[in-house]
This record gives structure tokens, C-alpha cells and sequence, in this order.
């Protein structure tokens, strides 16, 4: 028989395969699920920094596009209107956007 069968490994071998079980173990369980949330971190703040960025941007383009083609039949009481149709152009974009989002956990489906 060979010296690693379980029957003829001494008590000091059996526990030192114990403890390599052990963490070998712990490591797969907590190092792997940690970087996978590390990933879907980085991942989810880079994306938010990218979409934050083009929401700014987007707004101040419907206010510009806005306000070129309300000419000057929206200046001085009725300026407020610019703003609203931004906020709602921002309104649908954020709707849509949400409604596209199905994720939400960690776990591997």
C-alpha cells in the first residue's frame, strides 16, 4: 500500500492534512467570493462615474438644444419651461434606464 492511504498515515500526517484541507477550503470560500465582489465593485463604480458624467452632459444639451429652438418665445417669466423639459427629457432617460436593470445581488444565477 501506498505511505498517503488514510490507514497507514501517522496521526502527525493526518492532522497536518486536516489543516491543508481546512484552508485550502477557507480560501475558496472567502478568497474567490471576495474578489468577485471587489470586481462587480470596481466595475459597478466605473460605470456609475460613466453614466453620471453622460447624464450631465445630456442634460446640458436638451437645456442648450432648449433654449435654440424656444428662440424668444420662452425668455424672461417663461425661462423656467428650458428647465422642465430638461428635467423630463432626464426623467424618461433615468425610467428607461432603470427598467433595463434587472441585477440585483452578487450571486451567479
Amino acid at each position: 500500500m501506498d505511505r498517503d492511504t488514510p490507514s497507514r498515515m501517522s496521526p502527525v500526517d493526518r492532522v497536518t492534512d486536516v489543516i491543508g484541507s481546512v484552508r485550502a477550503y477557507a480560501v475558496q470560500e472567502t478568497v474567490g467570493p471576495a474578489r468577485g465582489a471587489a470586481r462587480w465593485l470596481a466595475f459597478g463604480t466605473l460605470a456609475a462615474l460613466f453614466l453620471g458624467t453622460g447624464v450631465v452632459f445630456l442634460g446640458t444639451a436638451v437645456l442648450r438644444l432648449s433654449q435654440d429652438l424656444g428662440g424668444g418665445a420662452l425668455d424672461g417669466a417663461w425661462s423656467f419651461v428650458h428647465y422642465l423639459v430638461s428635467a423630463l427629457v432626464l426623467g424618461i432617460a433615468v425610467t428607461v434606464a432603470l427598467s433595463r436593470t434587472s441585477r440585483k445581488t452578487l450571486a451567479k444565477d
